[in-house]
């Protein structure tokens, strides 16, 4: 179940500058930087073990970096992302817990997924769009990674159409915490 659970102050400035750095920082250059992200995990797990007494909140923190990590991992190995996501995804994991990371996930995928087919929709590219992703679970259902057949589905390649993604994680984050602060449980 879906739960919106804001975090505590320390957490949430953390958090916020995190996310707003990062979203720019993408959006600017195309990558997120590792001391950012790494510092985002050394945040999350100091400040976790700190409010919540030692081993239960280095716990917490631990498995959301870890959740994120994992969740990220196979869509960047697919090339569909860059690593900049996935460690972005597992500083926001060691910062909110796996819990709230797995809230924070869905929120970023549908803004994410709307930016997503309004940029397709802009340049007129829906058609081939949709032809795409029909190549891509093809070529899941044999095993084989989409992006060598059709370089324009690597991430990595100038050809891609390309959506920041940190800045969508940024946006779904901002996005959660306002659902956050409005459905406190």
């Amino acid at each position: 179940m879906l739960t919106f659970t804001l975090p505590v102050p320390g957490i949430n400035v953390t958090l916020l500058a995190l996310i707003v750095v990062a979203g720019v920082y993408d959006m600017l250059y195309r990558r997120i930087p590792n001391w950012l992200t790494i510092g985002g995990v050394v945040a999350g797990l100091a400040l976790n073990t700190f409010i919540y007494r030692g081993w239960p909140g280095f716990h917490m923190s631990l498995l959301g970096a870890g959740v994120g990590f994992a969740a990220y991992f196979i869509p960047y190995k697919l090339r569909a992302m860059g690593a900049g996501d996935v460690k972005l995804m597992a500083a926001i994991g060691a910062l909110v817990g796996a819990r709230d990371w797995f809230g924070i996930f869905v929120i970023t995928a549908i803004v994410g997924g709307f930016a997503g087919l309004t940029l397709v929709a802009m340049r007129g590219r829906v058609k081939r769009t949709l032809w795409n992703v029909g190549f891509i679970l093809s070529e899941m259902k044999h095993g084989r990674p989409a992006y060598v057949s059709r370089e324009e589905l690597d991430v990595r390649n100038p050809k891609s159409i390309g959506l920041p993604h940190g800045a969508m994680i940024a946006l779904g984050t901002i996005v959660f915490l306002g659902l956050s602060a409005r459905f406190r449980q």
